[in-house]
């Protein structure tokens, strides 16, 4: 079973790239972020085209959270993350898919800082951390994806960068995110990929595509029940590099769909979204 995660940044503009990727790597479950669409212009009959069943909680001009999933229609949870009634933020999103609890979040980014925005970010990782807590105590067979706005180390952007006061680099924010897998949350990226480049997210500025100039922002995180299932996991790296692209490509692990056995992705389609894209 693949899972994944992309920020599709801006839906209904991008909706060709999304589709043609769909097409391509055929992931089984998809967390998308930065729909930037009312509920209303949410793409549905071409979604459904494509063969996947969807939920969303969009959002005009910004944010936006939605989970696909192939061939049926997810099961919502929660549309908001608890802990703070007042805020009206699109960025999570919950459902349950195939037995698994999915979670697609889009992070604050936090810039600039210091100021009310960065405020938001270190608060809203906290209310993550504290229902995260809880489905860690329930036992429940997650994976929290999406865009977290945060590069964990240093290992996870381009060497001799000068983006130090960049929100997504804060001591503050590289510790929550460790506050996560403290937890005994897995990260699925690093758990096949321990050393070297992973970059999810490449600026448009500054020839950062060109350049390679990228940072991991992306990730998959997987509640220990289901971490030894964790059979590989990848970035889709070529997505980026399409005509329109967003400035983020998909990210993905893939799970045992069962006791000793394997997922299958021995189509073509399947081999080359996968390995050969991987970074």
């Amino acid at each position: 079973m693949r899972i994944a995660t992309f920020n599709i940044n801006n839906i209904n503009r991008r909706l060709p790239n999304l589709l043609d990727w769909l097409r391509i790597a055929e992931p089984d479950i998809v967390c998308l972020q930065e729909l930037k669409a009312e509920d209303r212009a949410f793409p549905l009959a071409a979604i459904e085209a494509a063969g996947y069943g969807a939920v969303w909680r969009g959002q005009k001009t910004w944010n936006g959270v939605a989970i696909l999933a192939k061939g049926s229609t997810p099961i919502v949870t929660r549309r908001r993350l608890p802990g703070d009634p007042s805020d009206d933020q699109s960025r999570y999103i919950e459902a349950a898919v195939r037995g698994v609890l999915i979670a697609s979040l889009y992070l604050p980014n936090g810039n600039p800082r210091p100021g009310p925005k960065f405020d938001y970010k270190l608060a809203w990782f906290e209310r993550l951390i504290a229902h995260a807590a809880v489905l860690r105590k329930a036992g429940v067979p997650a994976v929290l994806a999406g865009d977290f706005n945060v590069a964990p180390t240093e290992a996870d952007i381009w060497p001799g960068h000068h983006e130090q006061d960049n929100a997504l680099l804060q001591p503050e924010a590289r510790a929550a995110f460790q506050h996560l897998l403290d937890q005994g949350w897995t990260d699925g990226l690093r758990h096949h990929h321990p050393d070297g480049p992973l970059w999810t997210f490449w600026g448009y500025l500054r020839h950062r595509w060109p350049n390679d100039k990228g940072m991991r922002l992306d990730h998959l995180l997987v509640s220990p029940d289901l971490a030894p299932r964790l059979v590989a996991a990848g970035v889709s790296r070529d997505v980026r590099g399409a005509d329109g692209a967003s400035d983020h490509a998909p990210a993905w692990i893939e799970l045992e769909t069962g006791h000793g056995k394997k997922p299958a992705v021995s189509s073509p389609s399947r081999r080359s979204a996968g390995a050969s894209r991987r970074t």
